[in-house]
């Protein structure tokens, strides 16, 4: 099973995410960072990734019902060219 790419990419950046607030954890607790900068930062990088996997999830409909359009389009085109070709007789031409 593939993973989307509207999921794979949001993950991954969760992952690290979760890394640099691992990291920033004992400036925070020493008092170098102050509580608005670590929760608020930690917080407003999240709000970003959900906006970015919603943002990943409606290119990808957009995509794939373009898709289907042309797919629809080019089998008519072909349905058409083979009926064009067999239905007629010469009198109709």
């Amino acid at each position: 099973m593939k993973i989307k790419r509207s999921t794979l990419v949001p993950l991954l950046l969760v992952v690290y995410l979760g890394v640099m607030v691992y990291l920033g954890w004992p400036d925070y607790k020493r008092g170098a960072t102050s509580p608005a900068l670590y929760f608020g930062g930690t917080a407003f990088t999240l709000a970003v990734i959900v906006l970015l996997h919603f943002n990943l999830k409606k290119r990808d409909a957009l995509r794939r019902q373009r898709q289907a359009e042309a797919d629809e389009i080019e089998r008519k085109k072909k349905e058409n060219a083979s009926t064009s070709n067999t239905d007629t007789t010469p009198e109709e031409k």
